[in-house]
């Protein structure tokens, strides 16, 4: 009986454990794509979907599914599935790893293929580096040289890795600029005398290689003609350049009746005006002479020089107060003035025209008898001051190209030097210009720039 009675008691309990068992009986959880999934970083989770039953009923639809997963920030995030089953909670946990597969990007400024001279080292030319999850790396980049290959490394915070190869080649291919001052045509009038004015030679790798140049070919001032002088370099690396200067060697035209135009400009350079008038001298193959000031680019006086022209000086300032106000001021004004024009050319003029011509009057309002002073202590420092006997009127007078054309053929005469007053600030006095020139030519007139040995054409002193 008491055998009977523990066989029952533990058939019970087993029972019991059974029943037990079973109340508690997880159920089964079914996720698509696994419970473990990669997201690239920056790629937005989607559910790929579940499915839940026990004891073969669904119980999909009572789930609730919990997930704070940050597409825009590298980890593993869980999404927990939780189905309410007899009052008993079960839950399943799927784990999504946000990742950084993507390689940062090293970007050079510059090409990956760069030559320099052979004696030259590199200068870094710079770079940048940027990824996707860390933003900029530049500052991590890595840098190593090994004989003509640099390399630029970088590593992002998830491992990613970027290499990036400059190659540099050492050579030198360009060859040498002569540059011949006066330009690459002189006149000579016969038995002046011939002196090269010079010529520089720069190379892109051995700079100033002036010394270098040779030259052939000689200019016979006793006889009339064109003379060729040829100027060579070389550079270290083999690379060839030449260059030529015809020299003319004609009759004087003075003191025999011929009629001389000297196209003067006062108060440049100015871009738009100075750069199309020595467009024009250059195709008409006329040589004028340029009264500067401290105005306008350099480039343009360079230029005018390097063509041939005769660049003087007007005033630095243009300031009459400050020009007349005393004779050490009008000095140091066109000391300022001759300075940049030496700067910019290598030629220290003394050409010079006075502000307002030697002639003027508004310097009584500042010093007076300065012109007398000055038209005497000028010459007697060594330069040349000129005036004019043509006003072309561009100064005030007239304002349209005809008008400034019709006032200079006017007022021109045969069998003297006619020195013309213009500004090569005005556009209608560059759009003249040609006609001016034409008219000259067609009627037996000849055109020069002034030269120290141009004889002096002057106004009568009023102060």
């Amino acid at each position: 009986m008491k055998k009977k009675y523990v066989i029952s008691i533990i058939a019970i309990i087993l029972l019991l454990i059974g029943i037990i068992i079973l109340f508690f009986w997880p159920p089964k959880f079914e996720l698509k794509n696994g419970e473990n999934i990669t997201l690239k970083y920056g790629q937005k989770y989607k559910e790929p979907g579940y499915k839940v039953t026990r004891f073969g009923k669904d119980y999909t639809k009572k789930v609730k599914v919990k997930s704070k997963i940050n597409k825009n920030k590298l980890g593993t995030y869980e999404v927990i599935y939780e189905v309410k089953i007899a009052g008993i909670n079960f839950k399943q946990i799927r784990k999504v790893k946000i990742s950084d597969n993507e390689k940062p990007k090293i970007t050079l400024k510059g090409d990956k293929k760069v030559s320099i001279c052979p004696h030259a080292e590199y200068k870094e030319e710079g770079y940048s580096a940027t990824d996707n999850y860390d933003g900029d790396l530049t500052k991590k980049v890595k840098i190593t040289k090994k004989d003509n290959i640099i390399t630029y490394f970088v590593k992002d915070t998830a491992g990613n890795t970027t290499k990036v190869k400059r190659t540099i080649i050492k050579e030198d291919k360009t060859a040498p600029v002569i540059t011949l001052k006066q330009g690459s045509t002189i006149t000579l009038y016969l038995n002046e005398t011939w002196k090269d004015p010079g010529y520089t030679a720069i190379d892109n790798c051995d700079s100033d290689i002036t010394n270098k140049v040779e030259t052939s070919g000689n200019v016979n001032t006793k006889k009339l003609g064109t003379y060729k002088i040829t100027y060579s370099v070389t550079d270290e690396a083999g690379n060839v350049a030449k260059i030529e200067r015809t020299v003319k060697v004609v009759n004087r035209p003075v003191a025999d009746g011929s009629s001389i135009i000297y196209l003067t400009f006062d108060d440049g350079p100015k871009e738009g005006t100075t750069n199309v008038i020595l467009d024009i001298l250059k195709e008409e193959n006329v040589k004028a002479t340029f009264f500067v000031t401290n105005s306008g680019p350099d480039y343009l006086i360079k230029r005018a020089y390097d063509e041939g022209h005769t660049v003087g000086l007007h005033t630095a300032s243009h300031n009459y107060q400050t020009v007349y106000s005393s004779v050490d001021n009008y000095y140091r004004d066109l000391k300022q003035v001759q300075n940049r024009v030496k700067r910019i050319t290598g030629y220290e003029s003394k050409i010079i025209r006075f502000p307002g011509g030697s002639s003027n009057t508004i310097s009584k309002k500042y010093s007076k008898g300065i012109m007398s002073v000055l038209t005497k202590d000028t010459v007697n420092k060594g330069y040349r001051y000129y005036d004019w006997n043509i006003s072309s009127g561009d100064a005030g007078e007239v304002s349209t190209a005809s008008g400034v054309y019709n006032t200079v053929i006017k007022y021109l005469k045969k069998n003297r030097s006619n020195m013309i007053l213009m500004h090569d600030i005005k556009p209608y006095t560059r759009d003249a210009l040609r006609n001016i020139i034409k008219y000259g030519k067609n009627n037996g007139y000849t055109f020069a720039k002034i030269t120290m040995s141009t004889p002096m054409i002057t106004h009568g002193v009023n102060n």
